[in-house]
């Protein structure tokens, strides 16, 4: 059975809680499986923000507590795992954090009524609906036009792409808004390469067909320890080529296992590593004092979805929905850029391309 997980993530930091019942909100993301890193460092930025929250006098003097569940990119585990979610009755939820478990996910708590934002949803299946799930991050679109101009100019106009299934919903996306962005370009997708992700996936074999099309450019739409091994591979079998992945392998571990193999990688942050600003510098040193690693992607969108959701219910006016005071509090300054929702809870996110230098994300020239 899979690990199930309840924080109050007040009572441990504050030197008395009361007797009263804290308000809890609710976190749901991938803890357990193999792209776990994202799920992880999204849960350590929101209870870094919780902690500041409560710290700062909480919800009108009462504290806030935390319910986490794993969903472990899994559809069974998901379902149960939202569905305790609403009958814990969390005011609001953070998560989830990937495209194929909000499939799951959404459903459940739209039917509950539960306001919901997700740190990292960039699908466009999720785009444009006035539902109760926000996002803080832009769509796969927006993504997929960037890298597509940046490789383009960069010479690279035959590109093959492998993609993993078991996030269907977003990997899918991005490569429909990519063809699409390269056709725009006078460029093309030599060859699709679909796979599933699991510990035994031949990644040799998966390589082999993307230079097998003869491409001018690798890409891979996976998470980091797939892009790892994808890289591993393509450094055996076409050195010379470029190789590139999407924004979902932009974490930590992606450094960490990849090391010289994935040196040069091209890849998107959709928040800026190297920001002087002394309000990123506080939180970047908070982090690391609380969980001995520096932030990543995850952390900051995290963050600052915990910041909206907070704020929304403590600025919530009786009669209120959640939905309804998010949108009345809008925008929202988050810890590099405003939060600016439109009507249907979607945001335009910056993004800073990057490349994998000497075990660095380094800004792309």
């Amino acid at each position: 059975m899979k690990r199930l997980f309840t924080i109050l993530a007040t009572c441990c930091f504050l030197a008395a809680c009361g007797k009263e019942a804290p308000v809890e909100i609710g976190f749901i993301g991938g803890l357990t499986d193999r792209n776990a890193d994202t799920g992880q460092a999204g849960l350590n930025g929101v209870i870094l923000a919780l902690e500041n929250f409560n710290r700062a006098g909480g919800l009108n003097g009462k504290p806030v507590g935390l319910v986490v569940r794993d969903d472990s990119q899994d559809a069974k585990v998901a379902e149960t795992s939202a569905r305790q979610l609403v009958r814990a009755g969390v005011a609001g939820i953070i998560g989830p954090f990937t495209s194929a478990m909000a499939e799951v996910i959404q459903p459940i708590t739209a039917q509950a009524g539960i306001f919901e934002i997700s740190p990292t949803l960039t699908s466009m299946n999720f785009h444009g609906k006035d539902d109760n799930l926000f996002r803080i991050n832009r769509t796969t679109r927006d993504n997929a036009m960037d890298y597509a101009r940046i490789m383009v100019d960069r010479g690279e106009r035959n590109i093959a792409v492998a993609y993993d299934m078991r996030n269907r919903n977003f990997t899918v996306s991005w490569l429909e808004e990519f063809r699409a962005a390269l056709e725009q370009m006078g460029a093309k997708v030599a060859v699709a390469v679909p796979y599933e992700s699991r510990p035994d996936t031949p990644f040799g074999a998966i390589v082999r067909k993307m230079v097998d099309a003869k491409p001018d450019g690798l890409f891979f739409i996976s998470g980091a320890l797939d892009v790892a091994r994808l890289s591993q591979q393509a450094r055996r079998q076409a050195p010379d080529l470029p190789i590139g992945a999407s924004e979902w392998a932009a974490t930590e571990q992606l450094v960490n296992l990849g090391g010289e193999v994935v040196e040069g990688l091209l890849i998107s942050q959709n928040y800026d590593r190297n920001d002087p600003s002394p309000r990123f510098r506080e939180f970047s040193d908070a982090y690391f004092k609380r969980f001995q690693q520096y932030p990543g992607y995850s952390s900051v969108s995290a963050y600052d979805a915990a910041t909206v959701l907070l704020t929304a219910l403590k600025m919530r006016r009786p009669g209120e929905t959640v939905k309804q005071s998010a949108l009345r509090n809008n925008p929202y300054q988050g810890l590099q850029q405003t939060i600016d929702f439109d009507q249907n809870g979607d945001t335009v996110r910056k993004v800073y391309f990057t490349e994998i230098r000497n075990g660095q994300y380094v800004p792309t020239r």
